[in-house]
Protein backbone atom coordinates (compact mmCIF):
# COMPACT_ATOMS: atom_id res chain seq x y z
CA UNK A 1 0.00 0.00 0.00
CA UNK A 2 2.40 2.24 0.69
CA UNK A 3 4.39 2.00 -2.38
CA UNK A 4 1.51 2.33 -4.42
CA UNK A 5 0.94 5.43 -2.84
CA UNK A 6 4.45 6.43 -3.77
CA UNK A 7 4.16 5.72 -7.04
CA UNK A 8 1.03 7.69 -7.36
CA UNK A 9 2.30 10.78 -6.05
CA UNK A 10 5.38 10.52 -8.61
CA UNK A 11 4.93 13.96 -11.04
CA UNK A 12 3.97 12.15 -14.31
CA UNK A 13 6.44 13.75 -17.75
CA UNK A 14 4.73 14.75 -21.01
CA UNK A 15 4.18 11.36 -23.19
CA UNK A 16 5.52 13.67 -25.79
CA UNK A 17 7.11 16.75 -26.99
CA UNK A 18 6.56 17.06 -30.79
CA UNK A 19 3.41 16.64 -32.68
CA UNK A 20 3.40 16.78 -36.43
CA UNK A 21 0.55 18.92 -38.83
CA UNK A 22 1.15 17.29 -41.71
CA UNK A 23 4.94 17.83 -42.56
CA UNK A 24 5.43 20.61 -39.91
CA UNK A 25 6.28 19.74 -36.12
CA UNK A 26 4.90 21.31 -33.53
CA UNK A 27 7.63 21.69 -30.44
CA UNK A 28 6.77 22.26 -27.32
CA UNK A 29 10.30 23.27 -26.26
CA UNK A 30 9.96 25.48 -28.93
CA UNK A 31 6.78 27.34 -27.76
CA UNK A 32 7.55 27.24 -24.49
CA UNK A 33 10.56 29.33 -25.27
CA UNK A 34 8.11 31.80 -27.80
CA UNK A 35 5.53 32.25 -24.96
CA UNK A 36 8.21 32.77 -22.68
CA UNK A 37 10.02 35.75 -24.74
CA UNK A 38 6.32 37.12 -25.46
CA UNK A 39 5.29 37.41 -21.53
CA UNK A 40 9.13 39.01 -21.06
CA UNK A 41 8.17 41.69 -23.90
CA UNK A 42 4.78 42.42 -22.97
CA UNK A 43 5.55 42.66 -18.92
CA UNK A 44 8.92 44.16 -19.28
CA UNK A 45 7.24 47.12 -22.06
CA UNK A 46 4.32 47.61 -18.77
CA UNK A 47 7.55 47.79 -16.49
CA UNK A 48 9.53 50.70 -18.62
CA UNK A 49 6.65 52.77 -19.51
CA UNK A 50 6.09 52.85 -15.37
CA UNK A 51 9.53 53.99 -15.26
CA UNK A 52 8.84 56.61 -17.82
CA UNK A 53 10.27 55.06 -20.69
CA UNK A 54 8.11 55.21 -24.01
CA UNK A 55 5.34 52.56 -24.85
CA UNK A 56 6.88 49.82 -27.93
CA UNK A 57 10.54 50.60 -26.59
CA UNK A 58 11.28 47.23 -25.08
CA UNK A 59 9.69 45.60 -28.73
CA UNK A 60 12.22 47.35 -30.68
CA UNK A 61 15.16 46.67 -28.84
CA UNK A 62 13.95 42.58 -28.47
CA UNK A 63 14.55 42.79 -32.14
CA UNK A 64 18.34 42.94 -31.52
CA UNK A 65 18.34 41.58 -27.99
CA UNK A 66 16.28 38.21 -28.85
CA UNK A 67 18.26 36.84 -32.07
CA UNK A 68 21.57 37.81 -30.07
CA UNK A 69 20.23 36.05 -26.48
CA UNK A 70 19.17 32.71 -28.89
CA UNK A 71 22.37 32.67 -31.10
CA UNK A 72 24.31 33.15 -28.09
CA UNK A 73 22.57 30.71 -26.09
CA UNK A 74 23.46 27.94 -28.65
CA UNK A 75 26.72 28.54 -28.74
CA UNK A 76 27.68 28.04 -25.44
CA UNK A 77 25.32 25.00 -24.70
CA UNK A 78 27.77 23.54 -27.70
CA UNK A 79 31.05 24.75 -26.27
CA UNK A 80 30.47 23.49 -23.12
CA UNK A 81 28.61 20.07 -24.06
CA UNK A 82 31.00 19.84 -27.41
CA UNK A 83 31.07 15.36 -27.07
CA UNK A 84 27.44 15.71 -27.83
CA UNK A 85 27.93 16.75 -31.20
CA UNK A 86 31.66 16.50 -32.47
CA UNK A 87 32.18 13.21 -29.74
CA UNK A 88 32.39 9.82 -31.69
CA UNK A 89 29.60 8.48 -33.64
CA UNK A 90 28.10 12.11 -33.51
CA UNK A 91 27.00 14.48 -36.60
CA UNK A 92 27.98 17.89 -36.24
CA UNK A 93 25.36 19.14 -38.08
CA UNK A 94 22.71 18.47 -35.02
CA UNK A 95 24.44 21.39 -33.45
CA UNK A 96 22.54 23.61 -35.30
CA UNK A 97 19.01 21.83 -34.45
CA UNK A 98 18.66 24.25 -31.89
CA UNK A 99 14.31 23.30 -31.52
CA UNK A 100 15.79 19.83 -30.10
CA UNK A 101 16.73 22.04 -27.28
CA UNK A 102 20.07 23.26 -25.69
CA UNK A 103 20.64 26.54 -24.61
CA UNK A 104 23.21 27.99 -22.19
CA UNK A 105 21.99 31.04 -20.27
CA UNK A 106 25.25 32.47 -19.75
CA UNK A 107 25.81 32.80 -23.77
CA UNK A 108 22.25 33.81 -23.56
CA UNK A 109 22.40 36.60 -21.30
CA UNK A 110 25.72 38.13 -22.28
CA UNK A 111 24.51 37.85 -26.30
CA UNK A 112 21.52 39.13 -25.39
CA UNK A 113 23.10 42.15 -23.58
CA UNK A 114 24.97 43.06 -26.44
CA UNK A 115 22.16 43.16 -28.90
CA UNK A 116 19.93 45.05 -26.10
CA UNK A 117 23.05 47.15 -25.92
CA UNK A 118 22.86 47.69 -29.73
CA UNK A 119 19.06 48.40 -29.43
CA UNK A 120 19.50 51.07 -26.29
CA UNK A 121 22.04 52.74 -28.60
CA UNK A 122 19.79 53.14 -31.69
CA UNK A 123 16.93 55.06 -29.50
CA UNK A 124 19.55 56.69 -27.14
CA UNK A 125 18.68 55.00 -23.79
CA UNK A 126 20.82 54.08 -20.93
CA UNK A 127 21.15 50.05 -20.85
CA UNK A 128 21.18 49.76 -17.44
CA UNK A 129 17.97 51.07 -16.23
CA UNK A 130 16.57 48.80 -19.42
CA UNK A 131 18.04 46.04 -17.42
CA UNK A 132 16.21 47.06 -14.69
CA UNK A 133 12.89 47.32 -15.89
CA UNK A 134 13.32 44.01 -17.51
CA UNK A 135 14.89 41.98 -15.13
CA UNK A 136 11.63 40.00 -13.51
CA UNK A 137 10.16 39.39 -16.87
CA UNK A 138 13.76 38.18 -18.08
CA UNK A 139 13.77 35.65 -15.06
CA UNK A 140 9.82 34.77 -15.73
CA UNK A 141 11.01 33.64 -19.64
CA UNK A 142 13.07 31.89 -17.95
CA UNK A 143 10.78 30.08 -15.87
CA UNK A 144 8.61 29.20 -18.82
CA UNK A 145 11.54 27.97 -20.65
CA UNK A 146 11.83 25.52 -18.31
CA UNK A 147 8.70 23.55 -18.81
CA UNK A 148 10.31 22.81 -22.18
CA UNK A 149 13.07 20.70 -20.44
CA UNK A 150 9.99 18.86 -18.85
CA UNK A 151 8.31 17.95 -22.28
CA UNK A 152 12.04 17.15 -23.55
CA UNK A 153 12.70 15.07 -20.64
CA UNK A 154 15.50 16.66 -19.69
CA UNK A 155 18.20 18.10 -17.35
CA UNK A 156 17.01 16.41 -14.81
CA UNK A 157 18.47 15.13 -11.64
CA UNK A 158 19.66 11.92 -9.81
CA UNK A 159 17.86 8.85 -9.15
CA UNK A 160 14.95 9.35 -6.19
CA UNK A 161 12.26 7.62 -4.11
CA UNK A 162 10.92 11.42 -3.01
CA UNK A 163 7.11 11.68 -3.60
CA UNK A 164 7.48 14.34 -5.64
CA UNK A 165 10.24 12.81 -7.92
CA UNK A 166 9.44 12.91 -11.74
CA UNK A 167 8.73 9.97 -13.98
CA UNK A 168 10.89 9.42 -16.89
CA UNK A 169 9.18 7.48 -20.01
CA UNK A 170 10.95 5.30 -22.16
CA UNK A 171 10.22 6.70 -25.44
CA UNK A 172 9.85 5.22 -29.16
CA UNK A 173 10.62 7.35 -32.31
CA UNK A 174 9.13 6.50 -36.28
CA UNK A 175 12.32 4.59 -36.50
CA UNK A 176 11.51 2.18 -33.92
CA UNK A 177 14.09 3.13 -31.19
CA UNK A 178 13.38 3.08 -28.06
CA UNK A 179 15.13 5.26 -25.31
CA UNK A 180 13.87 8.01 -22.48
CA UNK A 181 16.20 10.84 -24.49
CA UNK A 182 14.11 10.51 -27.74
CA UNK A 183 13.29 14.13 -28.45
CA UNK A 184 10.81 13.18 -31.20
CA UNK A 185 9.51 9.90 -29.35
CA UNK A 186 6.06 9.24 -28.09
CA UNK A 187 5.87 7.59 -24.63
CA UNK A 188 5.06 3.44 -24.14
CA UNK A 189 4.30 4.26 -20.81
CA UNK A 190 7.09 2.18 -19.30
CA UNK A 191 9.06 4.32 -16.46
CA UNK A 192 12.47 4.14 -17.23
CA UNK A 193 13.61 5.49 -13.72
CA UNK A 194 12.15 8.12 -11.40
CA UNK A 195 14.86 11.40 -10.57
CA UNK A 196 14.62 14.72 -8.89
CA UNK A 197 12.67 17.06 -11.09
CA UNK A 198 15.33 19.77 -11.62
CA UNK A 199 13.39 21.62 -14.05
CA UNK A 200 10.82 22.40 -11.62
CA UNK A 201 13.25 23.20 -8.40
CA UNK A 202 14.61 25.76 -10.95
CA UNK A 203 10.96 27.00 -12.39
CA UNK A 204 10.00 27.47 -8.66
CA UNK A 205 13.58 29.14 -7.41
CA UNK A 206 12.67 31.72 -10.48
CA UNK A 207 9.50 32.78 -9.63
CA UNK A 208 10.61 33.08 -6.13
CA UNK A 209 13.05 35.95 -7.37
CA UNK A 210 10.98 37.19 -9.25
CA UNK A 211 8.52 38.15 -6.81
CA UNK A 212 11.98 38.97 -4.71
CA UNK A 213 12.56 41.77 -7.59
CA UNK A 214 9.47 43.38 -8.07
CA UNK A 215 9.23 43.56 -4.08
CA UNK A 216 12.55 45.27 -3.90
CA UNK A 217 11.94 47.19 -7.18
CA UNK A 218 8.71 48.71 -5.34
CA UNK A 219 10.31 49.29 -1.45
CA UNK A 220 13.28 50.31 -2.38
CA UNK A 221 14.62 53.45 -5.11
CA UNK A 222 16.89 51.44 -7.07
CA UNK A 223 18.58 51.47 -10.87
CA UNK A 224 21.68 52.04 -12.83
CA UNK A 225 21.84 48.28 -13.26
CA UNK A 226 21.39 47.37 -9.77
CA UNK A 227 17.79 45.43 -10.05
CA UNK A 228 19.52 43.41 -13.15
CA UNK A 229 22.46 42.60 -10.97
CA UNK A 230 20.34 41.18 -8.11
CA UNK A 231 18.21 39.10 -10.76
CA UNK A 232 21.78 37.47 -11.69
CA UNK A 233 22.97 36.98 -8.37
CA UNK A 234 19.30 35.57 -7.16
CA UNK A 235 19.45 32.96 -10.40
CA UNK A 236 23.02 32.10 -10.23
CA UNK A 237 22.63 31.49 -6.41
CA UNK A 238 20.01 29.07 -7.50
CA UNK A 239 21.70 27.39 -10.55
CA UNK A 240 24.52 26.56 -8.42
CA UNK A 241 23.25 23.97 -6.53
CA UNK A 242 20.72 22.81 -8.25
CA UNK A 243 23.09 22.08 -10.78
CA UNK A 244 24.84 19.89 -8.55
CA UNK A 245 22.08 17.76 -8.40
CA UNK A 246 21.99 16.65 -12.46
CA UNK A 247 23.69 13.53 -13.46
CA UNK A 248 23.72 14.48 -17.16
CA UNK A 249 27.30 13.90 -19.04
CA UNK A 250 28.89 17.65 -18.51
CA UNK A 251 31.86 19.27 -19.06
CA UNK A 252 33.50 19.79 -15.89
CA UNK A 253 37.17 22.18 -14.13
CA UNK A 254 37.87 20.66 -11.44
CA UNK A 255 35.44 18.15 -10.40
CA UNK A 256 32.40 20.47 -10.76
CA UNK A 257 30.44 21.25 -13.64
CA UNK A 258 31.11 24.20 -15.43
CA UNK A 259 27.39 26.01 -15.41
CA UNK A 260 28.02 25.50 -11.15
CA UNK A 261 31.63 26.67 -12.03
CA UNK A 262 30.35 29.87 -13.78
CA UNK A 263 27.56 29.87 -11.87
CA UNK A 264 30.12 30.84 -8.55
CA UNK A 265 32.14 33.49 -10.58
CA UNK A 266 29.05 35.53 -12.11
CA UNK A 267 27.58 35.57 -8.70
CA UNK A 268 30.63 37.10 -7.70
CA UNK A 269 31.08 39.36 -10.10
CA UNK A 270 26.97 40.58 -9.85
CA UNK A 271 27.01 41.46 -6.04
CA UNK A 272 30.10 43.26 -6.68
CA UNK A 273 28.64 45.53 -9.10
CA UNK A 274 25.13 45.83 -6.69
CA UNK A 275 27.41 47.22 -3.90
CA UNK A 276 29.96 49.52 -6.61
CA UNK A 277 26.95 50.76 -8.67
CA UNK A 278 25.61 54.19 -8.28
CA UNK A 279 22.87 54.81 -5.70
CA UNK A 280 19.32 55.77 -7.00
CA UNK A 281 17.39 55.46 -10.22
CA UNK A 282 18.22 57.16 -13.13
CA UNK A 283 16.18 60.81 -14.24
CA UNK A 284 12.99 59.38 -16.00
CA UNK A 285 13.55 61.86 -18.94
CA UNK A 286 16.31 59.95 -19.75
CA UNK A 287 14.48 57.26 -20.35
CA UNK A 288 12.43 59.17 -22.98
CA UNK A 289 14.45 61.15 -25.44
CA UNK A 290 11.84 61.70 -27.48
CA UNK A 291 9.90 63.01 -25.12
CA UNK A 292 12.50 65.30 -23.46
CA UNK A 293 13.12 66.93 -27.17
CA UNK A 294 9.61 67.45 -27.00
CA UNK A 295 9.23 69.46 -23.86
CA UNK A 296 12.74 71.19 -24.68
CA UNK A 297 11.22 72.80 -27.98
CA UNK A 298 8.78 74.63 -25.97
CA UNK A 299 11.39 75.97 -23.68
CA UNK A 300 13.60 77.19 -26.23
CA UNK A 301 10.64 78.83 -27.56
CA UNK A 302 10.20 80.60 -24.38
CA UNK A 303 13.59 81.95 -23.49
CA UNK A 304 13.04 83.23 -27.36
CA UNK A 305 10.00 85.26 -26.68
CA UNK A 306 11.62 86.24 -23.06
CA UNK A 307 14.34 87.64 -24.93
CA UNK A 308 11.84 89.25 -27.72
CA UNK A 309 10.13 91.02 -24.73
CA UNK A 310 13.58 91.73 -23.24
CA UNK A 311 14.49 93.40 -26.47
CA UNK A 312 11.08 95.37 -26.87
CA UNK A 313 11.75 97.99 -24.42
CA UNK A 314 14.98 98.96 -26.76
CA UNK A 315 12.22 100.55 -29.11
CA UNK A 316 10.31 102.93 -26.09
CA UNK A 317 13.66 105.59 -26.45
CA UNK A 318 12.90 105.93 -30.02
CA UNK A 319 8.92 106.40 -29.44
CA UNK A 320 9.51 109.09 -26.74
CA UNK A 321 12.31 110.62 -29.08
CA UNK A 322 9.76 110.92 -31.53
CA UNK A 323 6.60 112.06 -29.08
CA UNK A 324 9.31 114.53 -28.12
CA UNK A 325 10.25 115.63 -31.73
CA UNK A 326 5.83 115.89 -32.15
CA UNK A 327 5.61 117.49 -28.87
CA UNK A 328 8.80 120.50 -30.06
CA UNK A 329 7.01 120.46 -33.00
CA UNK A 330 3.87 121.17 -32.15
CA UNK A 331 4.90 124.17 -29.79
CA UNK A 332 6.93 125.22 -33.09
CA UNK A 333 3.66 125.29 -34.85
CA UNK A 334 1.97 126.89 -32.01
CA UNK A 335 4.76 129.59 -31.57
CA UNK A 336 4.23 129.93 -35.82
CA UNK A 337 0.67 130.47 -35.50
CA UNK A 338 0.43 132.70 -32.93
CA UNK A 339 2.61 134.82 -34.56
CA UNK A 340 0.75 134.97 -37.76
CA UNK A 341 -2.43 135.92 -35.45
CA UNK A 342 -0.48 138.58 -34.25
CA UNK A 343 0.23 140.20 -37.55
CA UNK A 344 -3.14 140.02 -39.07
CA UNK A 345 -4.41 141.53 -36.00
Amino acid sequence: MTSTASVLAYLPSPPQGVWYLGPFALRAYALCIIVGIVVAIWWGDRRWVARGGQAGTVLDIAVWAVPFGLIGGRLYHVATDWQKYFGDGNDPVDALKIWEGGLGIWGAVAFGALGAWIGCRRRGIPLPAFGDALAPAILLAQAIGRLGNWFNQELYGRETTVAWGLEIYERRNDAGQVAPGLVDGVSTGEVAFVVHPTFLYELLWNLAVVLLLVFVDRKFTIGHGRLFALYVAGYCAGRFWIELMRTDAATQIAGIRINSFTSGIVFVLAVAYFVLARKGREDPAKLNPVAGNADAEPAAQDEGGVAADEGAPTSEPADAESDSSSSAAGRVDEATSGDSKGDHS
